[in-house]
């Protein structure tokens, strides 16, 4: 399988969104930018805050799209373009309404699910086929508060659980980048 080479975290941009459910797939990003010592900077022509630089000894681009979760397609759309990625190299992080706060996910393809930051990135890619990293942050049981669920704050075990996940996931991340799903996802999801 290709290797990852644009990794895509979700969320708002403004301090108002930063400690949100929706934004996890940001605090990923952060993380890992943490770990890796690279810094984001806006780039205009890509609608976002951007990073590049080696991770785990491979060449990596990171994205955290500032046009807003409806819109993160166009900001996905614009580097994916300049870079020449394949969809089969981006790895998206966000947030799942479907896996409980603890848990997460990798998979290829599928459905965007409702989730609106999805559906715009297939939109803007014309395909379904890229990676994602689903972080739990379970669900408010229902769908007409699901809104003011995922832009609400988590409590603090629900956040424990969540940065748990954000590890846990994290410690696969060189399987990933090498392009060795099969055995990432077998170690993610044998832990929980």
């Amino acid at each position: 399988m290709d290797p990852i080479r644009l990794i895509v975290g979700l969320g708002n941009p403004g301090r108002e969104y930063e400690a949100t459910r929706h934004n996890v797939g940001f605090w990923w990003v952060d993380e890992l930018a943490d770990r890796a010592g690279l810094n984001f900077k806006n780039e205009a022509k890509f609608h976002g805050l951007a990073a590049r630089g080696l991770v785990e000894g491979r060449e990596l681009a990171l994205l955290k799209p500032q046009t807003f979760m409806n819109l993160s397609g166009r900001s996905v759309g614009a580097l994916v373009q300049f870079y020449k990625v394949v969809p089969a190299q981006i790895l998206v992080v966000h947030d799942e309404l479907d896996l409980q706060p603890g848990i997460a996910r990798l998979k290829l393809g599928g459905s965007h699910g409702g989730h609106n930051g999805l559906k715009d990135i297939i939109a803007q890619l014309g395909t379904k086929e890229f990676w994602r990293l689903r972080l739990g942050i379970g669900h408010p049981g229902d769908r007409a508060q699901v809104s003011n669920f995922v832009l609400g704050h988590p409590r603090d075990a629900e956040r424990e659980l969540m940065l748990e996940a954000l590890h846990q996931s994290m410690q696969v991340l060189p399987q990933v980048l090498d392009g060795k799903m099969e055995a990432a996802m077998l170690k993610l999801h044998s832990r929980n």
